[in-house]
């Protein structure tokens, strides 16, 4: 409910976004003993985490250094905008492993670069770089590496200078 914040900045370390789900993380093995409805619900934490950051009305962006693997990708789909280091690399891994991808990233996803894309970056599981993620549409600014957050910030400083109720409406 903050009116006076123009832009919000999502990174993760200076070298990586996100490496996705530890999938032998123990406290990801406990929830097979979990009832069907705690289940339920530990499953919807993601999408209700894109849906917070797709719905807050301050401009989002995200800032990708280095890899950007599974719900990470469903999380810069469900932002404003994503700067990503020219050393960044997107990869998709739910399908390739048995698993779906949940959190509505494949709608967000088709709306940022099509179906036929899409597809290739989920179904087939294809790795892609940030040039090709740049020219598909995934990504719309490119930084040297290890400067995504600091054209991140130039981008929030450029978004400060907007009538703020305005750009809250946009």
């Amino acid at each position: 409910n903050d009116h006076e914040t123009s832009a919000v900045i999502l990174t993760g370390s200076p070298t990586l976004f996100t490496n996705g789900a530890d999938l032998r993380d123990p406290e990801r093995a406990k929830q097979g003993g979990l009832s069907l409805a705690e289940r339920r619900i530990k499953l919807q934490a993601g999408g209700r985490l894109c849906r917070a950051w797709e719905e807050i009305e301050p401009l989002t962006i995200v800032a990708i250094e280095g890899w950007c693997v599974g719900g990470g990708t469903a999380l810069a789909a469900a932002c404003d905008l994503r700067v990503a280091s020219t050393a960044a690399q997107f990869y998709v891994p739910e399908i390739e492993r048995g698993m779906n991808l949940q959190w509505n990233a494949v709608p967000r996803l088709v709306h940022l670069v099509g179906p036929a894309k899409t597809k290739r970056l989920i179904v087939l599981s294809e790795k892609i770089d940030a040039a090709r993620a740049s020219e598909w549409g995934l990504v719309d600014e490119l930084a040297e590496p290890g400067r995504a957050l600091e054209r991140a910030l130039e981008l929030a400083e450029r978004a400060a200078t907007m009538p703020p109720v305005q750009l809250r409406m946009i």
